[in-house]
């Protein structure tokens, strides 16, 4: 009687191993490649199976890359104002030319409208302004250091602020296309500046708040309620009618990024107290203590990382309220006012139905916000689900 064989069959495989996109791996593989992950690891596991979160997280980095390099992305100085090129309507861009690839817009030839005396402008087919990509235009720094006029498209033999407009003009006859690229590097460092500075005072006092207890804690909450409780409109109005009217642009800049952040870390706090609450009686923490650990120590060092991935999506989904509050702002005449360039300014001249009906195109930097918005809301949920990776 022979012995039997050993099994030389391969181990078992399964899909679900595929954790990093790569072809499906042994169980025993898979299970310790997982048990000794790091936590940061499998956040990033879960966080890749959110198909819509991965998306909006390259929605929100091209954004950000417009804030980058906005200067380069305009072709037209966002300043340079004509009275002539009052609220033109935008090109269409045609990119095929007897049958190859060759982007040219047709000029636009302007005539005077004999019944409401206003100046109506039509292509001109005879015309046609060929685009050429990374041709040169107005001088800027780019990434502020390095002087160049290359601009990602412009006009071949002629000035694209005289010929090229992507979206139309405003009713100074500035191009809109010029001035939502600069709008946008304004409205989202705004938001990205306010919710750090939120960050570390929601972060700090909810901290102290949560660690110290007793007399601080009700202090620092009481502070909270009286916060929360003043309506946000007539706060907003009164911050507003305070800022002195001879301050440049960078001051009430980083006077509305203050005011928002004042406002904005209420919440943060009451999350990082009530972490702190639930891990401040901890074995790590006593032994931080006993170590001679300092407090503002133990709350960077000890605290914090316990809970980072939390905070990472409280502050993701924070960020879209601080665009909102800046554009808000703006657009009702309280935050940033021009020559500054958000997107709350460009929207406040979409506020009149009369021009908003003849001229649709000025609520074109309405778009820009909703996306951004609503990419931040479903990157944040992917990383609020990532951010307890043990869950089911």
């Amino acid at each position: 009687m022979t012995e039997p064989k050993d099994d030389l069959r391969p181990p078992a495989v399964t899909p679900a191993a595929t954790e990093e996109g790569e072809a499906a791996l042994p169980v025993s593989v898979v299970e310790e490649r997982i048990s000794v992950a790091t936590q940061w690891q499998l956040m990033w596991w879960r966080f890749k199976k959110h198909k819509l979160a991965m998306a909006s997280s390259v929605i929100v980095i091209l954004f950000y890359l417009v804030v980058v390099f906005a200067d380069f992305l305009a072709y037209s100085d966002p300043l340079a104002s004509e009275a002539q090129r009052s609220l033109l309507p935008p090109q269409r861009i045609q990119w095929l030319d007897n049958g190859r690839f060759d982007p040219f817009v047709y000029g636009l030839s302007g005539r005077r409208d004999p019944v409401t005396f206003k100046r109506v402008y039509t292509p001109d087919p005879e015309k046609k302004l060929r685009i050429r990509f990374f041709a040169p235009g107005f001088k800027y720094h780019f990434l502020g250091v390095i002087p160049t006029d290359r601009h990602l498209v412009g006009v071949a033999d002629a000035a694209a602020e005289e010929t090229l407009f992507l979206l139309g003009t405003d009713e100074q006859g500035r191009d809109l296309w010029s001035r939502l690229m600069y709008g946008t590097r304004t409205s989202l460092t705004i938001g990205l500046a306010g919710v750090s500075l939120s960050l570390f005072l929601g972060v700090l006092l909810g901290g102290i708040s949560g660690l110290y207890g007793g007399l601080i804690d009700t202090v620092i909450q009481r502070v909270i309620e009286i916060l929360r409780s003043i309506p946000t409109i007539p706060l907003w109005m009164g911050l507003a009618a305070a800022l002195p009217n001879d301050w440049n642009i960078m001051q009430v800049y980083f006077a509305i990024t203050i005011i928002i952040s004042l406002i904005g870390w209420t919440e943060l706090a009451r999350v990082v107290r009530g972490r702190f609450l639930a891990l401040r009686e901890e074995d790590f923490v006593m032994a931080a203590e006993l170590a001679g650990c300092g407090q503002m120590r133990i709350i960077f060092t000890h605290l914090v990382p316990s809970f980072l991935s939390h905070i990472i999506a409280a502050t993701t989904l924070a960020i879209p309220a601080m665009i909102i509050s800046e554009t808000s702002l703006s657009f009702l005449g309280l935050g940033l006012r021009p020559p500054a360039m958000s997107w709350g300014v460009l929207l406040q001249q979409a506020q009149n139905i009369q021009a908003l009906a003849i001229s649709p195109w000025l609520l074109l930097p309405s778009i820009p916000v909703i996306i951004i918005i609503l990419a931040f809301n479903f990157m944040g949920d992917g990383l609020r689900d990532a951010a307890d990776p043990y869950g089911h």
